[in-house]
């Protein structure tokens, strides 16, 4: 990026460090998959960190669970509006959906009963089975919002018994490795920082503890680097390679439920949290265990993300570090427009572009890349993107018509003659007496 910018950057972020007292953080901005610029303030141990030292995620961990979760989806393995009993019976939260436990609408509790699980060793499956048999429930299922660190944990188990394995490896295996994530781990290997609680009234530090959380750990075990996180910010916002499809992603990334009512700040889709502000819609998590705070966030209309990671276990607001440091990115090197160049279209699909009617109001349909289609109001309405799913056929991806089919009808030579989108007839002259529209058409037509 430029000098300016940069130096904006690591003004930002050296201000955070020093006005939160921070043993030291790291924090990088991220653009169309790449890493554009990082930095690092403080110490972690005898010399200050770089991209390659290891802090803990905390939370982020959630959002690597949930991408494990719904390739289990997407291989027709579970539906997310499967209960949980189907998956993992016994339970006394059994009808709690797996959409629900990924979304923190399920109602369960928010923390595991006990010992404060982050701060303790953590047992297996069936200690924290046993510690929710009463009273897991703390709200009905799917009547609010209510994080759920438990939640989590029961997913992780939900990956275990489908993929034999734990659900770590199943991580490992599908999606770290794949996503060249070597550098995330349980627990910290080679370079990393130590987790410290600062005294809240003197310039002084205090070890925290990070034993293994057992069942615990899908909820926030992982620790990562500035390169890998960097990696995964590129990936939630739509840069998945092999690992998950973009518009799995994309479904991630919708709201699923709003954190903070009417503000809406805040909500979360499934696995991700969502921040609005000034405009944007963001994308990502935020971490946080003793001795760390972590967060990563992308913008996917522009593709700008931002990461950060601290060793300590309150203090800066890192989430509005995260969102200044997209904010400093785009205003001063805001990006730029795709360039357009013509595509490969099958030429055999002109013949439905153009001008439709839905009754009197007009559309266009415009072929778009990849053999999609946009349906837009020329004036004001309803529009969406459609992907190809047969012969004649095309699947909602966004807006009011996300998931419906839109089917073109044909006339005995085989020339178009109206589409047919979840029972809404369009036509090529606003009510084609020809076409079968709902209700018919006055036989005197339009009058004057």
């Amino acid at each position: 990026m430029l000098p300016s910018t940069e130096f904006a950057l690591f003004r930002r972020l050296a201000t955070e460090q020093s006005a939160a007292r921070v043993p030291s953080i790291v924090a990088a901005v991220v653009r169309d998959g790449e890493l554009l610029w990082s930095g690092a303030r403080g110490s972690a141990g005898d010399a200050a960190p770089d991209d390659d030292t290891q802090y803990r995620l905390g939370s982020i961990t959630k959002t690597i669970v949930a991408v494990l979760v719904m390739r289990l989806r997407d291989e027709g393995r579970l539906d997310l509006n499967d209960p949980l009993d189907k998956h993992v019976p016994g339970t006394g939260f059994g009808s709690s959906t797996v959409a629900q436990l990924l979304s923190h609408t399920g109602g369960l509790t928010s923390e595991s009963p006990g010992s404060w699980w982050e701060r303790s060793v953590g047992g297996g499956w069936a200690a924290l089975e046993a510690s929710l048999a009463q009273n897991a429930l703390k709200n009905r299922p799917g009547s609010r919002f209510h994080y759920s660190n438990v939640g989590f944990g029961v997913l992780g188990e939900l990956i275990a018994r489908h993929r034999g394995t734990g659900w770590l490896d199943a991580v490992q295996a599908e999606i770290l490795t794949p996503l060249g994530m070597s550098r995330t781990t349980p627990h910290p290997e080679g370079r990393h920082a130590n987790g410290y609680a600062v005294h809240p009234f003197a310039d002084l530090l205090l070890p925290e503890p990070s034993p293994d959380a057992g069942a615990m750990a899908p909820a926030g075990q992982l620790w990562s680097t500035v390169t890998d996180l960097a990696r995964l910010t590129a990936f939630i916002g739509g840069d998945t390679g092999d690992v998950l499809r973009p518009e799995t992603m994309a479904e991630m990334r919708a709201v699923a439920t709003v954190d903070d009512g009417n503000a809406w700040t805040s909500g979360y889709g499934l696995g991700l949290q969502l921040i609005r502000h000034e405009g944007r819609r963001l994308a990502g998590h935020t971490g946080s265990m003793p001795g760390f705070l972590a967060t990563t966030l992308i913008d996917p209309g522009t593709g700008t993300g931002a990461l950060a990671m601290a060793n300590t276990t309150s203090g800066p607001a890192i989430l509005s570090l995260v969102v200044d440091l997209i904010t400093i990115a785009d205003e001063r090197e805001p990006k730029l427009p795709t360039e357009w160049r013509p595509s490969e279209v099958d030429h055999s699909l002109l013949t439905l572009t153009g001008l439709w009617h839905w009754g009197p109001t007009s559309y266009l349909l415009r072929l778009v890349p990849g053999g999609m289609f946009d349906l837009s109001p020329v004036a004001s309405g309803r529009a969406s993107r459609f992907r190809p799913a047969g012969p004649d056929e095309w699947v909602g991806l966004d807006g009011y018509y996300a998931g419906e089919t839109l089917r073109v009808g044909r006339r005995p030579d085989g020339t178009p003659s109206h589409l047919d989108l979840a029972t809404f007839i369009f036509t090529r002259t606003p009510y084609d007496p020809t076409a079968p529209i709902p209700g018919g058409v006055d036989e005197s037509g339009w009058q004057s």
